[in-house]
């Protein structure tokens, strides 16, 4: 079907996502998209997620008003006192991107930084967080002017984060005036956007350098579809359909491999649109699409759940991500990838209820973002996990990157991760020292879970209810987790307990009702690629232990899985050199390592 019949189905077929979908899903006979619970929904007692809330938090907070109205101001001409933070974040008219430093994007993560701060204060609710979202929205609102897309080289992709900056506003700061600011915005942007989705490298802007055509205007339709699903009004519903890139959906609905080639990040990103048409339209087709990239995304994965080396989608069946490791220390750009990442599966989950989504979202987690270097007050922020054969954890060289606006975000989505929710009962998908709470069966409940997991394999969770109350709790049993056990009160659930699964348990729960889950955490080896058996990585549980080496040790696949904790976070193989130290990437400072070894 060509782009134009399909977009007009669409729009004929479409009606509001609250009354569209459920209709026809319960035609075809479909359970409902499980629900998400709310950012305030989940409290976390990990002390390295909250850092990562806290630090990055604290930069934005630290960020003058004038200081982030800069560039835009410079851009519409009107005066711009204040300091200049540099970086891509700078406005610079005689910008050369040929050098591709300071200058690069300027204001491109402010959008995403009103996003994190709002979603902060749904978090914590502190007073302060939410008069500076409110306050940067109405200094933004003085410069909505159309010479800011004219001067920018990322119109498009502005637009969008700007999008996202006010629709979180309204959702959860309550801005009142989030949606005029909103309109205002489309209004401007438009004339200025191109009228259907660009791919990547395309020119679509007469008389401008290579630059001008990086430009992200598939990745529009999530912001907005959600914009139109939180009440902003059917312009953004069609808006978002207008802008779906069917060049590159419709052939992934068809099965056909198109990812080679195309921009890492923004076009996993753009899947998340493909999601985002199925909840708001029902379109099975874009769901298919989302679902098939999937699918051809985790075949050209790295162990740590990473893709994308040197920012481009590889081929299938090629040497690609094994030469990666010789050639390259740009493997993946991680707080962005990790970002789009987590939506995908988080989207994917929702729909589906497969727990394999759940095991890569926590690989992501654990291997990739969680072990980013804190962002920098100063602009130094990470953006590359290397996975080269020499390997170190670095700060990106350039100042305020794309990474330094997904790394808030993420940082306050975990909690929407971790569990979600159907009228029978409670998913737990990611397993962290955290309090669920909810109502159950009309019982206020909350759900503490403890545990040292991933080190530890034991994870216990404790029920209050202020009545008792029936339901299921559902937890993910990840694929590798061969020989796990769930336990109620100390004795063995009636329940399949089967890895690749969630294991369900419904019964009427009480106050000081108790689970135990045991996911064994056995030392295994994954291959880079099946051209090349003998590249592994050593995993345990979710975890990469990744070897702390400046050489290429000699060691067998035994010695490898003989692995030995050697202290806390820390393992040890013995090799024909000496004892080598194994590390998880969130444990990993300034030591040299490999992802990958040769086993002989």
């Amino acid at each position: 079907m060509c782009a134009a019949s399909s977009t007009s189905l669409l729009v004929a077929g479409a009606a509001r996502a609250g009354s569209w979908l459920p209709r026809v899903l319960a035609a075809a006979a479909i359970p409902a998209p499980l629900a998400e619970f709310g950012y305030a929904d989940v409290s976390l007692a990990s002390p390295l997620h909250e850092r990562q809330l806290r630090d990055t938090h604290a930069v934005l907070m630290s960020l003058g008003d004038d200081a982030l109205l800069k560039p835009f101001r410079l851009m519409v001409g009107q005066p711009a006192p204040g300091e200049d933070i540099g970086g891509w974040y700078r406005y610079d008219p005689k910008y050369d991107y040929r050098t591709f430093d300071a200058g690069f994007a300027p204001s491109a993560t402010f959008g995403q930084w009103v996003s994190a701060l709002a979603r902060s204060y749904a978090i914590n609710g502190d007073a302060k967080t939410r008069e500076r979202v409110l306050g940067l929205n109405r200094l933004y609102a003085q410069t909505i002017a159309g010479s800011f897309y004219e001067n920018n080289r990322f119109p498009a992709y502005c637009y969008d984060k700007l999008v996202c900056g006010l629709i979180d506003s309204h959702q959860f700061v309550h801005d009142p005036d989030a949606f005029r600011i909103l309109e205002h915005t489309t209004d401007t942007a438009l004339p200025h956007l191109p009228k259907h989705a660009v791919e990547h490298g395309t020119s679509w802007r007469p008389n401008t350098d290579e630059s001008y055509t990086w430009d992200e205007s598939y990745t529009m339709p999530e912001n907005l579809f959600l914009a139109y699903q939180r009440g902003a009004g059917d312009r953004y519903r069609d808006l978002g359909i207008q802008y779906l890139d069917e060049t590159y959906f419709g052939p992934l609905s068809e099965g056909r491999n198109v990812l080679a080639g195309r921009h890492a990040y923004s076009y996993v990103n753009s899947l998340s649109s493909a999601m985002q048409a199925y909840f708001t339209l029902g379109s099975e087709r874009h769901l298919r699409a989302a679902r098939n990239a999937f699918e051809m995304l985790s075949a050209q994965s790295f162990a740590t759940g990473g893709w994308g080396p040197d920012e481009t989608l590889r081929a299938p069946n090629t040497n690609d991500l094994f030469d990666s490791l010789s050639n390259t220390h740009h493997s993946f750009e991680t707080p962005c990838g990790a970002y789009a990442h987590f939506k995908l599966t988080r989207y994917l989950l929702r729909v589906s209820r497969d727990s394999r989504y759940g095991d890569s979202m926590e690989r992501m987690m654990y291997n990739t973002v969680l072990g980013a270097k804190p962002m920098e007050r100063d602009g130094h922020a990470f953006y590359y996990s290397d996975y080269n054969f020499s390997g170190t954890k670095v700060y990106s060289d350039h100042g305020w990157p794309c990474c330094s606006g997904t790394l808030p975000q993420v940082a306050a989505d975990y909690r929407i991760n971790t569990h979600f929710r159907d009228p029978q009962g409670i998913y737990v998908n990611l397993y962290l020292p955290s309090t669920l709470r909810c109502t159950q069966d009309g019982s206020s409940v909350s759900l503490t879970q403890k545990s040292g997991y991933p080190f530890e394999s034991e994870i216990e969770f404790e029920i209050t209810a202020s009545r008792p109350a029936e339901f299921t709790m559902n937890f993910r049993i990840p694929a590798w987790a061969e020989g796990a056990q769930l336990a109620v009160n100390g004795k063995r659930a009636n329940a399949a307990v089967n890895p690749g699964s969630f294991a369900s348990v419904r019964r009427l729960w009480k106050t000081g009702d108790r689970v135990q889950l045991e996911l064994p955490l056995k030392v295994r080896l994954e291959a880079i690629d099946p051209q090349h058996p003998e590249t592994v990585a050593v995993l345990r549980g979710p975890l990469v232990l990744f070897p702390i080496t400046s050489a290429k040790p000699t060691v067998t696949r035994q010695q490898l899985l003989a692995a030995k904790p050697a202290g806390t976070q820390k393992w040890q193989v013995e090799t024909p050199g000496g004892p080598m130290n194994l590390l998880p990437f969130t444990a990993i400072t300034d030591e040299q390592y490999t992802t990958y070894l040769l086993v002989s």
